[in-house]
């Protein structure tokens, strides 16, 4: 049986923090959801590589075989990223992040998960917790030191024993393979929802709103109702058997990009003073705003990270987040029409206000008009590789679908002229 997802991803900042280190992407075939931790100049680069490792696999159809491998190599080339970036750059110390992603083929699902961010299976009115949360606290918990009740306000409930970035050694993701079934809705959420929001509720919430789109922006609401102290992000998939869809509607396959990772990455909260969210914050007691490595429910820090940053330190973080950012993007291609040719574009199909993140690397000469439809389509938002030599290697294999022109028929002669007919004589005879 074969399936498609009707997906939907929301992020917001929340009312505590300053700016949003979460990242989420949803697509035809791939969800993720990164929750970055090292401070205000870390935290959101760390989340927004780890998708970058993982978004190109969104590209193709994989083989099922394929699905855990695919997603293995993605998280260790993020790992090592983000050990790089905290080696070239003391400033970054403590860049990491958690990840969950699920790659899909058919109606096989590929997961991958390291940190405690969360995945969640509504299936049949019922609400499962798919992934094991990598923190103390759930250690102490599987030990029968302490119970479930107890971590939630443990005050060490916040260290994470695993992440990508956290140190050299070998990542060891948790990994397993699903097999969707007709109804299944699939929520990928940061502990901005989870640590706020009851079981109970998001088990209500995800049955009770048929549509991912409004029953992500509820429990967004919900996080931010319950004091938003963190940020939150969901992701929220749809499984439906192609058989099963009706003539006039398909979902979107367009992707979706959220917090850290997007163009929007700097909005504000949507919890406004006049909002249902943002009167039920105000309700609760308050406290002294705290800097973003200071929160008062304290992020994850990973192995003692969290040394008093004074304000020049900051000021430098925030200045060399920024170009790291910037010159990480710029190691980056993509395929997309330009001026009604295929082009290869150097950075990411990013903008923040008139601020462009990418610029033509290479133009062809191959006309998208002259491209059959299933070409068009694939053309229809940017192709990303991380290399120039597999952007190029995009355009030959989009020059490759392009209908061959007639070859001329070589097995016949090809027809004599007709001989010219013999000018007529004047008759020089008389009678």
């Amino acid at each position: 049986m074969s399936f498609v997802m009707n997906y939907e991803a929301r992020s917001d900042v929340g009312l505590v923090r300053s700016n949003n280190q979460d990242s989420g992407y949803a697509g035809p075939h791939l969800l993720i959801l990164a929750d970055g931790m090292g401070g205000p100049a870390g935290g959101d680069i760390a989340s927004s590589v780890a998708v970058a490792h993982l978004v190109d696999l969104d590209d193709d159809i994989h083989p099922v075989d394929d699905l855990l491998p695919l997603l293995r190599g993605a998280l260790d080339s993020a790992h090592q990223e983000l050990i790089n970036r905290s080696t070239q750059a003391p400033e970054l110390a403590g860049l990491g992040t958690t990840c969950i992603a699920m790659l899909r083929s058919g109606n096989k699902l590929g997961m991958v998960h390291i940190g405690d961010s969360r995945a969640y299976l509504l299936r049949g009115g019922i609400l499962t917790q798919v992934t094991t949360d990598h923190t103390y606290v759930q250690h102490l918990v599987d030990e029968g030191r302490i119970t479930p009740e107890e971590a939630a306000t443990h005050p060490h409930r916040n260290m994470i024993l695993r992440a990508l970035g956290d140190n050299d050694a070998e990542i060891v993701p948790d990994e397993s393979m699903r097999e969707a079934q007709p109804g299944d809705r699939w929520l990928l959420c940061s502990d901005g929802l989870s640590g706020l929001v009851s079981f109970e509720t998001i088990e209500e919430t995800l049955a009770g709103i048929p549509d991912p789109g409004p029953c992500a922006d509820a429990l967004v609401d919900l996080a931010l109702r319950a004091g938003g102290t963190d940020n939150v992000t969901v992701v929220i998939a749809d499984m439906f058997p192609t058989e099963s869809l009706e003539s006039d509607w398909s979902p979107s396959t367009v992707p979706q990009i959220v917090g850290a990772a997007a163009t929007d990455r700097l909005a504000a909260s949507r919890a406004t003073d006049s909002s249902p969210a943002g009167r039920a914050a105000a309700l609760r007691p308050q406290m002294p705003m705290p800097d973003d490595d200071h929160d008062p429910a304290p992020k994850r820090r990973l192995r003692g990270i969290g040394l008093t940053i004074g304000l020049l330190v900051l000021m430098a973080i925030i200045a060399g987040g920024a170009w790291a950012g910037y010159s990480w993007s710029q190691s980056r291609f993509y395929v997309s029409p330009h001026e009604g040719n295929v082009a290869i574009y150097r950075g990411i199909p990013q903008e923040l206000g008139p601020i462009s993140f990418s610029e033509l690397a290479e133009s062809t000469d191959i006309a998208v008009a002259d491209l059959p439809e299933f070409a068009r389509n694939r053309l229809a938002t940017p192709i990303t590789r991380p290399t120039l030599a597999e952007a190029r290697q995009v355009i030959e294999e989009l020059r490759d679908t392009l209908p061959s022109e007639p070859e001329p028929d070589v097995g016949t002669e090809p027809a004599a002229e007709p001989e010219p007919a013999a000018e007529p004589t004047d008759d020089q005879g008389g009678t």
